[in-house]
């Protein structure tokens, strides 16, 4: 995306009706410096990228807003007046430059604004792509990334993405081998992925069968037969219970059958709130 791209730039409008459909925004900001690699500003200036990008879809969004008509007459529902209200109060901080994910909204107003699939309310990870000097110099690279930010609630990471391309042809033991020279423990994939889980508030639990393994994607305090649900929806209406285990004491008894031997699995009803990675057997009734 280029500065102009709220007026068609670039690849515009074309790019700007894709990122609608998302559910956040991946922002990666150059921050290593290679004279090899061309910049489109031709020059590397991080908070410039970002403040471009940020505007550009402001001003989408201020385009989006300034196309809702006020609801007049009795005919109107009294919802369509109340989204109304909402959009003039976002549509003042738009124009001073505010994200709306950044403005003070409740519960039922961010449930008003759903339909307009706003791009600045959509929660944003920074991808800071960096150098192999910069990844090792954790402390010193960080700080500069905190200066660029400026804000202490924004959800970012940082990589080099010229390593991230050579660790793929590696096996997990090189990958691991050469990770730790950076003081890694795993790649900026699954590091972006766990960032993603986060500001997503998503968590993922197991089913573990004769046939197959399998993790599923739920939302972060859901209850057990929420969570059923996800496998088929009849699971929901005619769940009766779940055993439930932690994955790694799963996987340390060697299934299902040890674990209950050895008293690990939790029988839980409709009340439990799930957590991240457990191994799960739902009992459905007929």
């Amino acid at each position: 995306m280029v500065r102009g791209a709220s007026k068609g730039e670039g690849l515009g409008n074309k790019f700007l009706s894709h990122i609608r459909e998302v559910e956040a925004i991946v922002h990666v900001v150059r921050l290593f410096e290679d004279g090899n690699v061309v910049h489109v500003s031709d020059k590397i200036n991080p908070e410039d990228d970002i403040k471009t990008i940020e505007t550009e879809l402001i001003l989408a969004d201020l385009e989006t807003v300034n196309k809702q008509k006020e609801p007049k007459g009795s005919s109107a529902p009294k919802e369509a007046f109340a989204a109304y209200e909402v959009v003039k109060k976002i549509k003042t901080e738009l124009d001073q430059g505010i994200p709306v994910r950044q403005q003070s909204l409740n519960e039922e107003e961010l449930i008003a604004l759903k339909p307009l699939n706003l791009l600045t309310i959509k929660p944003v990870i920074y991808v800071f792509n960096v150098s192999e000097e910069q990844l090792q110099n954790k402390d010193e690279t960080k700080k500069k990334i905190d200066q660029i930010l400026g804000l202490d609630d924004v959800s970012f990471i940082f990589l080099c993405a010229k390593m991230e391309a050579e660790i793929v042809a590696f096996n997990k033991q090189e990958q691991k081998e050469y990770l730790k020279q950076f003081e890694l423990d795993e790649s900026g994939l699954n590091r972006l992925i766990k960032k993603a889980y986060e500001a997503l508030g998503l968590i993922s639990f197991l089913t573990a069968g004769i046939i197959e393994a399998r993790a599923w994607t739920i939302k972060k305090g859901w209850l057990a037969p929420q969570a059923a649900g996800t496998i088929h929806t009849d699971f929901e209406k005619k769940f009766i219970k779940a055993d439930i285990i932690p994955y790694q004491k799963f996987i340390d008894a060697g299934g299902w059958v040890k674990a209950r031997e050895q008293g690990l699995v939790q029988i839980t009803g409709k009340d439990y709130i799930m957590k991240d990675g457990e191994v799960v057997e739902f009992k459905i009734g007929a």
